[in-house]
């Protein structure tokens, strides 16, 4: 048995609370909130996750030292804009004794790092960190349907760990060294995931969102291989799969994000509407940035861009996208 501090009570943190808890670790949850303390507490439920009962054993606190100080491994699941914030204010309460796993999802804009390694550039670069990522809606994951992600880490011990403590008979958990493949599959997916709501909202089919899928996987890969991932990583769970749920779910707040904006609504009105974080607007920069960076061809992320932040209708975004120059679907294959 472990002792875990799952920093951030959002519906990712509290599926894996609910989870570790059924793993029999030692299980503490902090959040910002007060009041959404003392209702796990006293109610034992969660308001990111109704009609879910939260098991008696675990605990909550609102103090982040003690949050940190009082376990062997943090599960960082706070949104990907405030990991940086986040680590800064428990850098000196971290011991390098702990494994820090992360399971946010994003890039950051300024600085173009994925979520290990803002980590380790706030933490120091020999931390334990590893990175947890697949398809994995917090939704099916607290009712223990069976659900398959990956533990990633530089250091194989360290992904081992992780895996161990993660997976039991309804959540398998595989292990990979290919850290910058799986962060860079799980930031982009958030904004073809943009890309596919905006399709369902303006009324397109099935062929519209498997073409965004296809296409929006190849993109993805090519920018990860750029920045020195695996290809075979991007055509796994944190890659194609991921993508897939994303793309498709009813509970995936970014495809709902998209679908509203497909309808009609600004950026903001639709972000304000799913009332969670919409991880793909703030990755869907960086992508862009990334793509210029590595001069990697992205017309699906550029047009995202255009909709968020170029007040370009969603409509508009598809002929742009439909009327490109003619080409070969794969430039590697030889006549």
């Amino acid at each position: 048995m472990s002792k875990i501090s799952v920093i951030g009570a959002g519906s990712w943190g509290i599926a894996l609370a609910v989870l570790l808890d059924r793993n029999n670790h030692q299980v503490l949850v902090w959040s910002h909130r007060q009041s959404q303390i003392d209702e796990m507490r006293e109610k034992r439920t969660s308001d990111k996750l109704k009609d879910v009962i939260l098991p008696d054993s675990l605990s909550f606190t609102g103090d982040l030292k003690e949050a940190v100080t009082s376990s062997d491994v943090l599960v960082i699941a706070v949104p990907s804009s405030a990991t940086r914030e986040t680590a800064e204010k428990i850098k000196d309460f971290v011991s390098k004794d702990q494994t820090i796993v992360t399971v946010s999802k994003g890039i950051e804009e300024d600085t173009l790092m994925t979520q290990t390694e803002i980590l380790a550039n706030v933490l120091g670069p020999d931390t334990k960190i590893c990175v947890l990522s697949g398809p994995s809606h917090a939704e099916e994951v607290v009712l223990f349907k069976p659900t398959l992600v990956v533990a990633g880490s530089e250091d194989r011990e360290t992904a081992l760990f992780v895996q161990n403590l993660f997976m039991n008979e309804y959540f398998r958990v595989y292990s990979s060294p290919d850290v910058k493949g799986i962060e860079v599959g799980a930031a982009l997916k958030n904004v073809i995931a943009l890309a596919a709501g905006m399709s369902d909202g303006l009324g397109f089919g099935d062929n519209a969102k498997a073409a965004l899928i296809t296409r929006g996987i190849k993109e993805i890969s090519s920018l990860a291989v750029a920045m020195g991932g695996q290809a075979e990583t991007l055509a796994g769970l944190t890659g194609v799969g991921d993508l897939i749920v994303t793309c498709q779910s009813l509970h995936s707040r970014n495809r709902m994000a998209g679908f509203y904006m497909g309808q009609g609504m600004t950026r903001q009105e639709a972000t304000e509407k799913v009332s969670m974080v919409v991880e793909g607007v703030y990755s869907a920069k960086a992508a862009k940035k990334l793509a210029m960076k590595y001069h990697i061809e992205m017309p699906i992320v550029d047009a995202v861009n255009a909709v968020l932040f170029d007040d370009m209708p969603a409509k508009e975004a598809v002929g742009f996208l439909m009327n490109r120059s003619k080409k070969d679907e794969l430039n590697v294959l030889e006549w």
